[in-house]
């Protein structure tokens, strides 16, 4: 971040101090008290648990300039008008929804996007890159983030930093050193794109995909399209669109941006391309082709839906500057960052644990069964413990039992369905993750490969943790605490 004082703090978000003198030096934001440095901005966000507002004494005892705050506290602040509910930014329904009835949260998010647009705005020399898609988003930031530092300081969101939090939050986070800042889009419904693009607007901007995540949420496929397609309506004329040729309503995206287009994907016509695509152990090996040459990559990543995602890195990076050879180089050597993201650990008994647990849709849950199958190659028993998928409204029934025909048809041994997700008369059902847990540690024997897998509120993770010991991390939550 920029380094600024309170004063210019309050005069760029519109508030107004509070016991400070406005000379205090801000260096960085958190909206985790715990993890506050001397100089940072503390955001003061309501949760569903706690309130960030009681805790900004602490965060200003533990070395923070200030707090960003909707209401006085006992504590050196910038205090920004809360905003009534029915006019807070389009956003706020996505990660505030009721923990945020007094229109508070809105209103610190709201300053903060103000505030990352700023100091977005004060580094000329940023390429801002930005993806978004039903499914590989963050894999996808991933491996930018590798391809693109070896050009240059680069800056990309932990974890799932996607949205009106995490977003800005990020872009903080860029300096005058910076050269490249890597964005992940996400919505939950119309316009959501379009306001973070105003925060930080993209360069390049990838779509990887249109599946049917938050189909309850967006009422059709159609209404996906039409939110994915935000991130390339706001690029610039002198941008470029990397769309998926594979994935027709992608495709189809060129029409809807000025910016130029380049092509990812196994179609001929793909301007950045695979060739000779296949699976070591569920890791794809292929032929990275484009018009400035090509380089064998061989992926660290376990699936063969990361062929994708590997093609938009590669894609964005050549934009940039890079070899061919230098981006299969980077690609070959990226290991997977985020979390519970196609993790695979073998335990000492033989037992292979396959922990995809942060979220899922058809689409993932689809490509994740075909990586199980892939990694066991026949040889080994498979195991699919899968939960629920959520928020696919009316066609929630049909997308269950699709799932369960791909497993029979992959021929997966075992199929647990969790907490009475309907995956069909084939499935062994057990009531929650802990009767999951007894399954496995009853049935389990060398060689097994399990596959953990479920939206995220299902709470899979714990199976996956619980399999691989105690001390298992969690991910850090986009809570103000």
């Amino acid at each position: 971040m920029i380094e600024m004082s309170l004063a210019e703090v309050a005069a760029v978000t519109g508030g107004r101090l509070h016991r400070a003198t406005g000379a205090e030096r801000v260096t960085a934001v958190e909206f985790d008290s715990r993890a506050i440095r001397p100089g940072g901005l503390f955001l003061a966000l309501p949760g569903e648990r706690v309130d960030g507002h009681d805790f900004a004494a602490a965060a200003v005892a533990a070395g923070a300039a200030g707090v960003l705050a909707a209401r006085e506290v006992d504590a050196p602040a910038v205090v920004v008008p809360a905003a009534p509910p029915s006019a807070s930014t389009p956003l706020a329904g996505s990660y505030l929804a009721a923990a945020d009835p007094d229109g508070s949260g809105a209103a610190v998010l709201a300053a903060l996007a103000r505030l990352a647009r700023h100091v977005v705005a004060a580094l000329p020399g940023l390429t801002i890159v930005g993806v978004t898609g039903s499914s590989g988003k963050t894999s996808t930031k991933d491996l930018l983030a590798a391809v693109l530092a070896p050009l240059g300081p680069t800056v990309a969101p932990p974890g799932s930093f996607n949205n009106e939090l995490g977003l800005p939050y990020t872009a903080l986070a860029a300096s005058p050193t910076t050269r490249h800042l890597v964005l992940e889009f996400s919505a939950r419904g119309p316009g959501h794109i379009a306001a973070l693009c105003a925060v930080a607007s993209p360069r390049i901007g990838v779509v990887l995909n249109v599946g049917r995540a938050h189909l309850g949420e967006f009422g059709s496929a159609e209404a996906i399209a039409r939110a994915k397609g935000e991130l390339v309506e706001a690029l610039p004329t002198d941008g470029v669109a990397v769309l998926n040729a594979d994935d027709p309503v992608v495709a189809a995206m060129a029409a809807r941006t000025a910016a130029r287009v380049v092509t990812v994907g196994r179609s001929p016509t793909a301007t950045v391309r695979a060739q000779d695509v296949r699976l070591d152990a569920g890791r794809a090996r292929f032929r990275l082709t484009a018009p400035s040459g090509t380089a064998d990559v061989a992926l660290r990543l376990v699936g063969e839906h990361h062929v994708g995602n590997a093609l938009a890195a590669a894609a964005v990076a050549l934009e940039c500057g890079a070899s061919p050879a230098a981006v299969a180089a980077a690609l070959s050597a990226s290991e997977a960052v985020s979390r519970w993201r196609m993790e695979v650990v073998d335990r000492p008994d033989g037992v292979t644990v396959v922990n995809d647990a942060y979220n899922a849709n058809p689409e993932s849950m689809r490509a994740a069964l075909r990586a199980l199958a892939a990694i066991a190659a026949g040889r080994r028993r498979t195991w699919a413990v899968l939960g629920r998928m959520g928020e696919l409204g009316e066609r929630s029934a049909a997308a269950h039992a699709e799932i369960a025909a791909v497993a029979a048809e992959l021929g997966i041994d075992r199929l647990v369905a969790v907490g009475g997700a309907e995956y069909g008369e084939g499935a062994r059902r057990v009531a929650d993750p802990a009767a999951a847990v007894s399954v496995l540690r009853a049935e389990l024997r060398p060689g097994d490969v399990v596959l953990v897998k479920a939206s995220r509120a299902v709470g899979l993770d714990r199976v996956a943790a619980t399999l691989l010991g105690p001390d298992e991390e969690q991910e850090n939550e986009l809570v103000s605490r």
